[in-house]
């Protein structure tokens, strides 16, 4: 009885966060050219990016994980055309 007491708590606490969000960061500056340099994946546009690596070297790239849905997570709704 105890552990589905517990195991009821845990989906009931789990439901009062929110779904998990989109990914909004597009851009990735890595650095270091591949010399075992660092990757930092937080822009989300390119001249962003551009502006991290000015300076200090390395290249920007597409984020391998954005998926290019919107930060809301509304699926975007196609409407049918209508025939004339």
């Amino acid at each position: 009885m105890r552990t589905v007491l517990a195991a009821f708590a845990l989906l009931a606490a789990g439901s009062l966060f929110d779904p998990a969000k989109a990914d909004p960061y597009a851009w990735c500056a890595e650095y270091g050219g591949g010399r075992g340099g660092g990757r930092n994946c937080y822009f989300i546009t390119l001249e962003q990016c551009r502006w991290a690596i000015s300076g200090n070297g390395g290249t920007c790239a597409i984020n391998p994980f954005y998926d290019g849905i919107p930060v809301d997570g509304q699926p975007r709704v196609r409407r049918a055309k209508r025939r004339a």
